[in-house]
C-alpha cells in the first residue's frame, strides 16, 4: 500500500471530505492537496481563511503521521499560523506542504497555498507533536 493510499484511508469521512480536500501527493517530506473555493467561502464570497488553515493543517498532519508511524507514533497539532495574502473567489486552490523539520517528537511544515493562476493566497506553518500511538 502506498503512502498516499494510507493517508486517504486515515482521513476518509473527516473534515477534509466536508471541505472537498483531495490529497494528490503524500510523503513525509512533501504533500500536495487541492480544495475548491465553492462551498468554502466566507459571507463576502471569498475563500474563508479558516478553510485555508484546515487545508494547511490537514497536509501537515498527514505528513507527520506518515513520518511518525514507523516509530509507533501519531501526530497532534500544537501550532499553526497563517498569513492570508490575497483573496480567492472561485476555482480550486492548491497547497504544497514542505517539511522543514522531521524529528522524533515534533515535525514542522511550511505550506504555500496558490490559486489557479499560481498566485499565492496563503502561507502557513504547522507544527505537530508526535506522541506514542494509543493501544489499538
Amino acid at each position: 500500500m502506498s503512502e498516499i493510499e494510507i493517508s486517504e484511508q486515515m482521513f476518509k469521512g473527516a473534515l477534509t471530505d466536508k471541505l472537498g480536500i483531495e490529497i494528490l501527493e503524500a510523503t513525509p517530506q512533501r504533500l500536495v492537496g487541492t480544495m475548491p473555493v465553492k462551498g468554502n467561502e466566507q459571507p463576502f464570497g471569498l475563500l474563508h481563511g479558516g478553510a485555508s488553515c484546515v487545508l494547511a493543517e490537514s497536509l501537515g498532519s498527514i505528513g507527520s503521521v506518515l513520518h511518525g508511524a514507523p516509530m509507533g507514533k501519531v501526530a497532534v497539532g500544537v501550532d499553526i499560523n497563517a498569513t492570508h495574502h490575497r483573496a480567492a473567489r472561485d476555482g480550486v486552490v492548491t497547497a504544497v506542504a514542505t517539511a522543514i523539520y522531521l524529528g522524533r517528537t515534533t515535525t514542522t511544515y511550511d505550506v504555500v497555498i496558490t490559486d489557479e493562476r499560481d498566485k499565492r493566497i496563503c502561507t502557513a506553518r504547522i507544527t505537530c507533536q508526535l506522541i506514542q500511538a494509543p493501544p489499538s
